[in-house]
């Protein structure tokens, strides 16, 4: 006898990037992580918590959310705080969404949205994004799908795995139509930290004046710390209110708090370093990569490439797996979609580091010709 609801029936696992440091001796490109690292000083600040840790964490993240009102402009009532963005992710369709109803979500993107959705017995539309189009959003397809009945609408940006990047006027003309029909959107800005003009092109603190807008984000890529848990959704008082009713209990522990606080607070310069430097890498890997013959494209919206190897005769996982023999990870996005079998994805890192990624798809592109 099956004791499962049947929502969860034939909902895959979802698969993610950045399984690299279960393989020895492999460099990983298939995350898109910060690449130099957590900061040096990280151990410090998580050894600021260890006199607080023998009782239960602040179940409000007092101190942590009066830190991120002042980076971000907000009101302490426009913040929630979960352990990583996914549970943001997560939280959003618990709250706001009923079974049956239906979310847009623009494909390929990250895989959470739909699985959410699912588990909370939420129907998926998609509103594809096409290679013919740079995958960039078409406002008008996004526009008929919001008017067939949507209640939300998810938006990546930077997306997750193109790679793209929308202007924020784009955006919010896009939240504000929703707004009229009374959609929800959860915009996912997760990536854009480790953007050069991330301030110019965040709608985080846009939250206000768009009573339908969830903005998610973490500091897991932007500080390299996907072991500790951080996440944060700002939002309308009122939506806040929705997600914390059923947000868990001492969801966040004392180290987590405390490590965001410190870092947002103190070190965001690490990150726009970081940001500054791959972006200027990313000019010098893209013209390398294109002058061997390996098809890249432009040069990437981000600090991460989506292309299709079908050129060269090969799949997603054809590339990986060359690529293995390099001692170089990429990403296979054939789970993002069947018709995304031609496609991976990779980041990018120093200089010195990017070279030996050049060198090792030269020499992926000579065994397979």
């Amino acid at each position: 006898m099956r004791y499962g609801r049947k929502a969860l029936g034939g909902i895959p696992k979802t698969v993610h990037g950045g399984q690299a440091w279960k393989t020895e001796g492999i460099e990983d490109y298939s995350h898109n992580l910060n690449p130099f690292g957590p900061p040096e000083c990280l151990p410090e600040i998580i050894a600021t918590a260890m006199d607080d840790i023998g009782h239960y964490p602040d179940d409000n993240c007092t101190e942590l959310k009066a830190s991120l009102s002042k980076v971000f402009s907000l009101r302490e009532d426009n913040i929630t705080i979960g352990a990583g963005s996914s549970e943001i992710i997560r939280n959003f369709p618990n709250a706001f969404l009923e079974r049956g109803e239906k979310a847009v979500i623009c494909r390929p993107s990250f895989a959470e949205y739909a699985q959410q959705c699912r588990v909370t017995g939420v129907d998926v539309s998609y509103s594809d994004l096409l290679e013919e189009e740079d995958f960039r959003i078409d406002s008008e397809r996004i526009s008929a799908a919001i008017k067939s009945g949507a209640k939300a609408l998810y938006i990546c940006n930077p997306n997750n795995p193109t790679g793209r990047i929308e202007p924020k006027r784009k955006i919010l003309s896009i939240v504000k139509e929703c707004r009229d029909e009374g959609v929800l959107v959860f915009l996912d800005e997760t990536l854009l930290e480790l953007v050069p003009d991330h301030d110019e092109i965040s709608c985080m603190k846009h939250v206000n004046e768009y009573d339908n807008l969830v903005v998610a984000g973490s500091l897991t890529k932007s500080f390299a710390i996907p072991g500790i848990r951080i996440g944060y959704g700002a939002a309308s008082a009122s939506l806040i209110e929705e997600m914390n009713k059923i947000r868990m209990t001492w969801n966040v522990g004392q180290i987590e708090q405390n490590v965001a606080r410190i870092l947002m607070t103190e070190h965001m310069g690490y990150v726009r370093e970081a940001a500054s430097v791959m972006a200027k890498e990313s000019k010098t890997m893209n013209s390398r990569l294109n002058g061997i013959g390996f098809p890249a494209g432009k040069v990437s919206d981000s600090f991460f490439y989506f292309c299709s190897v079908k050129g060269l005769g090969m799949k997603g996982s054809d590339f990986q797996k060359l690529m293995l023999k390099e001692k170089i990870m990429v990403r296979d996005c054939a789970s993002f979609g069947a018709e995304f079998e031609h496609f991976v994805r990779f980041s990018v890192k120093d200089g010195e580091r990017n070279g030996m990624f050049v060198k090792a798809v030269e020499n992926s592109m000579k065994r397979q010709g």
